[in-house]
């Protein structure tokens, strides 16, 4: 068996180093290629290295199996596809190879030497080099047009990032099918030009080196500066932790210094950092679950001139053209765990984002302040941030929702975006159909952003978003082009409702679940169209059920509803643009919606709605029976009023608190009021 992924199959697929992330990098290759049986092969000259990095891979499948996310025998499959080995022999014939040694170039150079004469003829050849420029790496190469950067991030295993750095001699089509191939396979890829360090590294390292410039400067110690740094910035983990977690001063102090000379003249390691290298001892910062008590004013200090560098170093980074907004926006939001920085700085206001860069600049007067920054400041407007992306392929275009940190939940600018695009498309001439999906492989659109519904004050406010967000998804309905909707993933509650909006809807072969409408469980309704699209696609009766319990189905059950029209084995957006093209052409016949009333049967089936709240379920029912008998139109007009007298119920606010504090799979205690 092999993966296929356009022209290109993979059989085997050879990774070089049995280190740190080698073995890592291993197991994710195992786990998504196991059903098509890929061969992953791991070689390192270090039979320490190589026992290590099998007991390591084992463990964590061993650890997968116990807590249920893979089967015993998905397990042993995974296990038994990986080969660690001495013998370079065993990357022969590999159809893609990964490069994991050590950050050392002439050893890059000797590893990319022998495997070039071993692989397969054409295949991708890549360095998981964390800094190193790939025209360096495959300075003497004879396969350079092949051959590029991925940079994983720490643990490779479910990190989702990998940078894709080309060289400028790789072969543009081989970058576009890596950027197809990890997203396919549950990556997020970004796409960076070639610079020392990349995109993320700057950011992360620059980030490390203002804490401890803060902490040679006095401001607080490096458990303070840890702990502040965490909490202004949302980082997962301080910047003295992430070191002692991922082994990273030996790397980060080298990459600082090559920095200094390659990218800006401040990057350079700090004297406490050598110190501490020095000593051999570990950082000393908060333990699990510690609480640091900092003085208020020392605080705030540090947080102006962490907040000020993270600005700076994000306006350099995207000042030198290496990367654009949308992509260094999520990549270091997801690589890092940090508040994601241009949305940071649009709440905070440009100017202040700006003083604050500036103000770390007076005390650090080589600290880089990039263009950026400045022009996006004096033009009045925030960031233009794209959440929603769009490319045209032969008269189709191809809208794709990308928020992968959030499984693509709608917020007010997603919605304002699709909006945006779909006005730009009726006006494009060359355009004759529009295919909507969803970015990887995880979610088309995972449901409204919870944080949105939150901040509904009243009932009025309420109706007003519903009747927001269905202005949006009538425009997509009324479209006068085809619009077809690829459920790339689940479609949970907005998601589906967006779905039911297109004009026909293909979904992915296999998914369990695809869809939902899970209101109920957050103390809400739907407010996006569900109570009249549902029971229009699928029958009252089918609809009835769903929309009560909130239960989901798999893409099977979509299509014998009639929710879906056909699941893909294949490349769903290729088959999703081939069906727009034939609805174009007058090839094939999208059948509308029914916009008038529908027929109310004798009898609904009874329901068990179980924890669920009965007020809620009361409005509903109501929302459904009555909203059903309307025309379409003034269907979703009563769903909207409906909603908004759901924003004026006890469960709708102890819903919401629930899912924001314990998520999904935590029940709300209704009080039924």
């Amino acid at each position: 068996m092999a993966f296929v992924l356009g022209s290109r199959s993979l059989e085997k697929v050879g990774i070089v180093g049995s280190g740190q992330i080698g073995p890592d990098i291993a197991l994710h290759m195992t786990k998504v290629l196991e059903p098509d049986n890929v061969a992953v092969v791991v070689v390192d000259i270090a039979p320490q290295a190589l026992e290590a990095g099998r007991a390591k891979l084992d463990k964590k499948v061993d650890k997968g199996v116990e807590t249920k996310a893979f089967s015993p025998e998905q397990g042993a499959a995974m296990k038994s596809n990986v080969v660690f080995t001495e013998d370079y022999e065993a990357l022969r014939d590999a159809d893609l190879v990964i490069e994991a040694a050590t950050e050392d170039l002439d050893l890059k150079r000797r590893i990319f030497a022998q495997v070039e004469n071993l692989a397969a003829q054409g295949a991708v050849l890549t360095s998981n080099s964390s800094h190193l420029e790939p025209e360096r790496i495959f300075e003497s190469s004879r396969a350079a047009e092949r051959a590029l950067v991925t940079h994983y991030f720490f643990p490779a295993e479910r990190n989702p990032l990998v940078e894709v750095v080309p060289s400028d001699k790789t072969d543009g089509a081989i970058v576009e099918w890596l950027l197809a191939f990890y997203e396919a396979i549950g990556k997020v890829p970004i796409r960076v030009a070639s610079r020392y360090g990349y995109a993320i590294d700057p950011i992360f390292e620059g980030l490390f080196q203002a804490a401890a410039l803060a902490v040679e400067e006095g401001l607080g110690s490096v458990k303070e500066v840890d702990w502040v740094a965490r909490k202004c910035l949302g980082l997962g983990v301080g910047p003295f932790t992430a070191m002692n977690l991922t082994g990273g001063n030996p790397i980060t102090s080298h990459g600082l210094d090559v920095a200094h000379e390659r990218v800006h003249a401040w990057f350079k390691t700090p004297a406490l950092m050598k110190e501490t290298m020095a000593s051999g001892k570990p950082w000393e910062v908060p333990a699990r679950g510690e609480k640091v008590d900092v003085p208020l004013e020392r605080a705030r200090v540090i947080e102006e001139r962490m907040i000020g560098a993270y600005f700076g170093l994000v306006n350099e980074v995207v000042s030198s053209g290496i990367t654009n907004v949308a992509d260094l926006e999520m990549g270091v939001q997801i690589s890092l765990v940090v508040r994601p920085p241009f949305a940071f700085m649009n709440e905070l206001g440009l100017e202040t984002a700006l003083d604050k860069v500036r103000a770390y600049r007076d005390v650090h007067p080589n600290f880089p302040i990039g263009d950026a920054l400045v022009t996006q400041q004096g033009s009045g407007e925030p960031w233009d941030i794209p959440y929603v992306l769009r490319r045209d392929e032969d008269g189709i275009a191809v809208l794709t929702i990308r928020r992968p940190a959030v499984l693509n939940a709608l917020n007010q600018d997603v919605f304002d975006q699709i909006g945006r695009h779909f006005e730009d498309v009726a006006g494009d001439q060359a355009i004759r159909g529009v295919v909507l999906t969803g970015f990887g492989r995880k979610a088309f659109v995972s449901g409204a952003d919870v944080s949105m519904l939150a901040r509904i004050a009243s009932a009025e406010e309420g109706e007003r978003t519903s009747l927001g967000s269905q202005s949006i998804l009538l425009a997509i309905e009324n479209f006068p082009k085809p619009v077809v909707c690829a459920y790339n993933g689940l479609a949970f509650g907005g998601g589906n409702e967006l779905g039911m909006a297109c004009h026909a809807r293909l979904a992915r072969k296999g998914l369990a679940p695809l869809a939902a409408q899970p209101e109920p469980n957050l103390g809400i309704i739907p407010g996006a169209g569900a109570t009249q699209r549902l029971p229009r696609l699928i029958g009252l009766e089918s609809a009835w059920t769903l929309l009560r319990t909130g239960r989901a189905i798999s893409s099977a059950e979509a299509l014998k509803l009639g929710l879906i029209r056909e699941e893909v084995e294949g490349d769903l957006v290729t088959a999703a643009a081939a069906l727009a093209r034939d609805a174009a052409d007058g090839k094939t016949k999208l059948e509308p919606i029914q916009k008038d009333p529908i027929d109310m049967p004798d009898e609904l089936p009874d329901v068990d709605i179980g924890h669920l709240s009965r007020a809620v379920d009361a409005v509903l029912q109501k929302a459904i029976r009555e909203g059903t008998q309307m025309s379409l139109d003034e269907g979703l007009r009563f769903e909207a009023k409906c909603f908004g007298e759901i924003c004026a119920l006890q469960d709708m606010r102890i819903g919401v608190d629930n899912f924001q504090k314990n998520g999904p799979r935590k029940k709300a205690t209704f009080i039924h009021r």
